[in-house]
């Protein structure tokens, strides 16, 4: 009930400032409203198919061709991100004990996001026909022109059954971008340099990979944003989007290409870069767990058993160390917090992140120089070199432009990246300034004022099939509205 009561649909609270002066709640009524389109749900469903026939169909070509290496991992990566998405739709929407024969049939033909794109489209073409009564209230402190405005949403049954259609596409969205589309976006590039040559079924199948990234990297940047500002309304305007896709896909774009041209020169080693990455960030949260003494029963569901609970954190773990190794998570887990996901940014976790990875990919690249391959001698190496590296530098900058520019909470904002640079740079001009200011580089640039603390809703443990997409990220509705 508390993760239904937090999805609701972005709309402009009504200019009354008088009632918010007074504390009185604004009541916004939807029960005629159809509310807005699940453009995210048609999106990933979308990405979906194309990504999984565009497999399928340079898989054949590999088969002509007699290229049964790549045709086979190709197929891996095409198949094991589609049954995983089954399973997380089925085991999401609990349809194991449910007499629905068609759904599952679909499901076990790995056309499960189809049945569930149509299902979201007929509750929405039907939502607003006849009045409705809501069925909860969700109240959040709305942010306009720099005032705090209570508010309080109806919920209606329709915008229920679209916000968990959302939430199940947006867990979904992260796991194809990250246990499929990037394995399969690195496999195709190496494929391409190995054969000196870019088929044109590769070139769409690789497009596609990088956009469904860039996807689900955005779902993680909004689900972080929604998690550490949960008490209030939080509307992330276009601006915001593009700034992030920017910051995104520049970072993904070029930590994939350094591992594929390192992978080239030297393959071996590779493999021990990419699983000392994996294996650090899968044991990280489970090193900081066992360090707070916790215990597993805490904020996970209660029908699992030690065992189930054991399974379940360790594949979502799995994911979160995927996502880390090839891009920023933007959100960290805490297997003691009852929602499992740390509310506080770990800024100084955000710097050391972004500063080991640069320094990571510098070294990959210069070992590539050293170690190329003939083929490279028709291309200019350092000039690849650089501009990977201002490709990663300018991932960052736009990282920085977010938050100083378009944050959709930086009015809470006590310090921000401007403040912290200015500060850096008093404390290199001057030493005294530095023992009269306080220093904010070993702490985090942006935190909320004391007198703005966020409260967390103390309620009994949700379910841990609800925490990855518990909050509501609806990317594609917000930039729609907005324009």
């Amino acid at each position: 009930m508390e993760e239904q009561e937090r999805e609701i649909s972005d709309i402009d609270p009504p200019d009354h400032p008088s009632e918010a002066e007074n504390g009185v709640m604004l009541v916004v009524s939807h029960s005629r409203d159809r509310g807005r389109a699940p453009l995210s749900v048609v999106l990933a469903t979308v990405l979906y198919c194309a990504e999984f026939v565009s497999a399928a169909v340079l898989s054949s070509m590999y088969h002509k061709t007699d290229d049964e290496i790549w045709m086979s991992f190709t197929i891996t990566f095409m198949l094991v991100p589609a049954v995983l998405t089954q399973l997380a739709l089925t085991f999401i929407h609990r349809d194991v004990g449910r007499d629905r024969p068609l759904v599952l049939l679909l499901h076990l033909l790995l056309l499960g996001p189809v049945i569930r794109c149509f299902e979201a489209l007929i509750v929405y073409f039907k939502a607003g026909k006849k009045e409705e009564t809501y069925v909860t209230l969700s109240r959040k402190i709305s942010l306009k022109k720099g005032r705090k405005i209570p508010m309080e949403w109806e919920i209606g049954q329709s915008e229920r059954t679209l916000a968990a259609h959302r939430n199940a596409f947006k867990r979904t969205a992260v796991i194809q971008a990250f246990l499929g589309s990037v394995p399969q976006l690195t496999l195709q590039m190496y494929a391409a340099i190995q054969e000196k040559y870019n088929q044109p079924a590769r070139v769409v199948l690789m497009i596609i990979n990088l956009v469904s990234i860039t996807y689900g990297a955005l779902v993680c940047s909004v689900l972080a944003i929604h998690i550490r500002y949960d008490d209030y309304k939080v509307r992330i305007r276009p601006a915001a989007y593009l700034c992030m896709t920017a910051w995104r896909g520049l970072e993904i774009a070029t930590r994939v290409t350094v591992l594929v041209l390192f992978s080239t020169a030297l393959t071996h080693w590779v493999i021990l870069v990419g699983m000392a990455n994996l294996l650090f960030f899968f044991f990280l949260p489970w090193a900081e767990f066992w360090a707070k003494k916790g215990s597993l029963t805490q904020g996970v569901e209660r029908n699992f058993s030690n065992f189930g609970t054991v399974v379940v954190l360790t594949l979502f773990t799995l994911l979160y160390a995927c996502i880390n190794v090839f891009c920023w998570s933007a959100v960290q887990l805490d297997f003691t917090h009852r929602e499992l996901i740390q509310r506080k940014q770990g800024w100084g976790r955000l710097a050391l992140y972004y500063c080991g990875r640069f320094v990571e990919n510098l070294v990959l690249i210069i070992l590539w120089y050293f170690y190329k391959q003939d083929f490279y001698e028709y291309v200019c190496a350092p000039l690849l070199v650089v501009q990977l590296l201002i490709g990663y530098s300018l991932s960052v900058l736009f990282m920085l432009l977010f938050y100083q520019f378009c944050h959709p909470c930086r009015s809470l904002f006590k310090h921000n990246v401007h403040d912290c640079l200015r500060c850096i740079c008093c404390q290199k001009g001057t030493s005294t300034r530095q023992n009269q200011k306080p220093s904010y580089s070993t702490t985090a640039t942006m935190v909320l004022g004391a007198e703005e603390p966020l409260n967390p809703h103390p309620s009994e443990a949700p379910d841990l099939t609800s925490q990855l997409g518990e909050r509501e990220t609806d990317i594609v509705e917000d930039l729609t509205e907005a324009v």
